[in-house]
């Protein structure tokens, strides 16, 4: 790649300068082009300045995968604002948190989707920071037209005063602690790593990549449709994964490459011999840091024609840490998810932070450009991430071969993966404490044929409480992000403890 942009909105710039009539976006009948979506971008910038929107101000965006998401992000960060993403399955409590957190200005949310009403959730939260709520499916072209438009000259003088080291994104992750996290993510921490996944990947000016992952975690936005600004791809986002809709894109809109879990290209093959599609455009693609068999990468290569489908790793506190590279062998691609990217380096330690002979098991640390500057407003935590030789303890468990390839057997302390979404017990404990009929509760994760593992919560009553399990569930539903509510519940007298009075989750596995 050229000489990369110093900041995201230099990136769109630099698109728009660079492939001025390419096609930038696809959605459904709506098309534009590099030129176009910058053009857009700027009148939106014009409407942010009206509002005196300014480097150190927190724009946040609750909405799914669609072209005003893009524009409005990189309006806020020409602004010099960085962008508070917030995931659509959250609820009202959960999303009133973050916007009080960040001291969000401004919220971009739309009237509904999947049938939540976005708005009507935060009814009933206190938000003394959030000055408008803009939606994107209604009030866009009143919020575009209250601007003085793409030629505004404050929009040039706010853009050369951006560096690297301005503020991109605050994007939250659940914490071992029960409080989601704030990661906090720098223009110059994204784009080296995005560089470095496009060459790893191939993705080609023209190819169109349809992006299914959501914008609001890294996968969807970093190295999803910023990577298609830096690469001249064209974004096809989807708002949420549908395989008959999937197949269907791929072939009308001749798709070049496709990331995803396992699941995905799974689906996909399965959708072929129920209905078979023209994927003849597919080329090429990622998938996560889960094992895959080496069956599938080779029906992923074979029947749907992805030569260049890599496995790779990376994490909200740092964008890419590994990946395999084209003309991998299939069984490092199935089994490992790569070697450190060029900036980073990878290395197994034990429980003092020192690095393990390779092939032995510890918890895999990670120091580079990429890694996250910290975590909103919160010096305990980072230091605890972040040790004093600028190691990023990821948290997660795993060996790495003679070569530097990583194998993930494990995570540490109890987080587990329910259909592609991180789930941490404590946070889920801490959301059912607050029902008024409960006592303690305990969470964990159990094996689940189809989303891989689910929450199985057991709770103590409190005295008189008379709560049952439909009842619980049900409250859970309402106030907490879906893949959190847990699938089992289980009503106890009493948790299991050990002599220090910790609860002993250990003990509640058989149950």
């Amino acid at each position: 790649m050229s000489a990369l942009p110093p900041t995201i909105p230099h990136a769109a710039e630099a698109a728009a300068r660079r492939w001025p009539d390419r096609l930038a976006l696809v959605e459904g009948e709506d098309r534009r082009t590099f030129a176009e979506l910058w053009q857009e971008c700027r009148t939106a910038a014009s409407a942010l300045l009206e509002r005196g929107v300014t480097t150190g101000d927190r724009i946040a965006i609750w909405a799914p995968n669609r072209r005003e998401w893009v524009v409005a992000a990189v309006a806020a960060q020409t602004c010099g604002a960085a962008i508070v993403p917030l995931n659509t399955r959250l609820k009202g409590r959960e999303a009133g948190d973050i916007l009080r957190r960040t001291r969000a200005r401004i919220l971009f949310t739309v009237s509904g989707f999947l049938d939540i009403d976005y708005p009507a959730l935060l009814a009933g939260e206190d938000l003394p920071y959030l000055g408008e709520t803009v939606l994107l499916d209604r009030d866009w072209g009143a919020f575009l037209a209250s601007g003085t438009g793409p030629d505004d000259t404050r929009i040039d003088a706010q853009l050369a005063t951006l560096t690297p080291d301005h503020l991109s994104d605050v994007m939250f992750t659940s914490g071992t602690t029960g409080v989601p996290k704030g990661v906090l993510m720098t223009h110059g921490r994204i784009l080296p790593q995005v560089g470095v996944w496009i060459g790893n990947t191939g993705l080609g000016e023209g190819e169109r990549y349809l992006i299914a992952n959501p914008f609001f975690h890294s996968f969807g936005m970093k190295v999803g449709w910023v990577a298609c600004l830096l690469a001249g791809a064209v974004m096809v986002p989807m708002p949420q994964f549908d395989v008959a809709e999937a197949a269907r894109l791929i072939a009308q809109e001749r798709i070049a490459f496709l990331p995803g879990p396992p699941t995905i290209f799974q689906m996909l093959l399965a959708e072929r011999e129920r209905a078979p599609f023209d994927c003849s455009s597919l080329r090429g693609g990622t998938t996560g840091a889960a094992t895959v068999p080496p069956v599938l990468i080779e029906r992923i290569r074979n029947e749907l024609g992805m030569s260049d489908i890599i496995t790779a790793y990376g994490m909200t506190e740092c964008v890419n840490i590994t990946s395999c590279r084209p003309g991998d062998p299939v069984e490092l691609i199935a089994g490992t998810c790569g070697a450190a990217i060029p900036g980073n380096e990878v290395i197994i330690a034990d429980e003092a932070g020192s690095e393990l002979p390779r092939g032995e098991t510890g918890e895999i640390l990670v120091r580079g450009i990429g890694v996250m500057q910290g975590y909103l407003d919160d010096p305990e935590a980072t230091a605890e991430a972040i040790d004093a030789e600028g190691w990023l303890h990821t948290g997660d468990v795993g060996t790495m071969d003679q070569a530097g390839y990583l194998r993930i057997t494990d995570r540490m302390k109890d987080m587990f993966i329910s259909g592609g979404f991180n789930v941490y017990p404590a946070e889920v404990e801490k959301l059912l404490s607050a029902h008024p009929a409960v006592g303690m509760v305990a969470v964990i994760g159990v094996p689940d044929e189809r989303m891989g593992e689910v929450g199985k919560a057991f709770v103590v009553r409190r005295p008189g409480g008379t709560v049952e399990a439909a009842e619980l569930l049900a409250w859970a539903r309402a106030n907490m992000a879906n893949y959190k509510v847990p699938r089992h519940l289980v009503f106890l007298s009493e948790l299991p403890r050990n002599a220090a009075g910790k609860v002993t989750k250990i003990d509640l596995k058989g149950n």
